[in-house]
């Protein structure tokens, strides 16, 4: 009893949570990554910067009056506008190029810089903070855990989802797979392709954008916030396999959750190189990643 009692202590120790909180929201950023990649085969280098575009919207909201609840609703739906204008203003003019790849990886880092400075300007470079909607601990097994944490782990769940039964359980999410899976037979058979791949990126990117909104709270809004975070999506999308939605939920766990751990029993100095180093690996061992198909096209 008593060593039930200890790993269940451990499982629900306050840094395995604290993984599981920051896991959700990383897996929801990695989502919009590896639903991008899985039906336009474009790698959004932008996607840090609309992470950090989410969180200022947030913090604008806030600065406002409005309440966090109305920019978790507002945030999202702004940056499906975002997203959406994005793919038919810029993406779509270099996507029937024949080096769309290197095109569009180009053209996404540019805006991701030009994001990035605009946030400066507009902003400024200071770090802000954005309160916590929700405060206390709630005592479990002797330990305290922070409500706001509870709230993000269970929140996420739901999205995460949400997410996987509009993919692979409505019309919608079937028409996505078919658009993915084979452009021009979905377009004979009526599917409206280019509306499709449209919204699709513009879901991504809300989905990027909703990430910073739920993080507000936790880290610091500053310009650069999107780079490191989007690195450990990056990780996340290549070790569970590049258009892959339950390797970017299993991946975002495990790698969360390593990341929580070396850093409490280790050091927090060696946490990044570890999750990086396993990310090598699997590029050595396995370049497809741990659902990944080899030869995506």
């Amino acid at each position: 009893m008593s060593e039930l009692l200890d790993w269940l202590q451990f499982v629900l120790s306050p840094q395995m949570i604290n993984g599981l909180s920051i896991g959700v929201a990383v897996i929801l950023m990695a989502l919009g990554l590896t639903i991008i990649f899985g039906l336009l085969d474009v790698i959004n280098m932008a996607h840090g910067e609309f992470y950090a575009l989410g969180a200022y919207l947030a913090f604008a909201l806030l600065s406002a009056g409005l309440p966090f609840w109305w920019a978790l609703a507002l945030v999202p739906l702004a940056m499906l506008a975002v997203g959406y204008l994005t793919e038919r203003l810029l993406i779509q003019r270099v996507f029937n190029s024949g080096d769309r790849h290197t095109l569009t990886l180009l053209l996404t880092l540019g805006l991701g810089i030009v994001m990035e400075d605009a946030l400066k300007i507009l902003f400024g470079a200071n770090p802000l903070r954005v309160e916590a909607p929700i405060s206390g601990a709630t005592e479990m097994l002797g330990l305290f855990f922070p409500n706001y944490r509870l709230f993000l782990m269970a929140f996420g769940a739901t999205l995460i989802a949400a997410v996987w039964l509009v993919v692979f359980r409505t019309q919608l999410g079937a028409m996505v797979r078919a658009a993915a899976f084979d452009r021009n037979m979905a377009g004979s058979l009526g599917v409206p392709v280019a509306r499709v791949y449209a919204a699709t990126f513009a879901f991504g990117v809300a989905l990027a954008g909703l990430s910073g909104v739920l993080l507000a709270p936790i880290y610091s809004v500053f310009p650069t916030m999107g780079r490191d975070f989007v690195l450990m999506a990056f990780s996340v999308v290549i070790v569970g396999g590049m258009g892959s939605i339950k390797g970017a939920v299993v991946a975002g766990l495990i790698l969360t959750q390593i990341q929580s751990i070396s850093s409490l029993y280790i050091s927090p100095v060696w946490s990044d190189p570890l999750l990086f180093s396993i990310m090598v690996l699997v590029l050595m061992w396995r370049p497809q990643g741990l659902f990944g198909k080899l030869g995506h096209a």
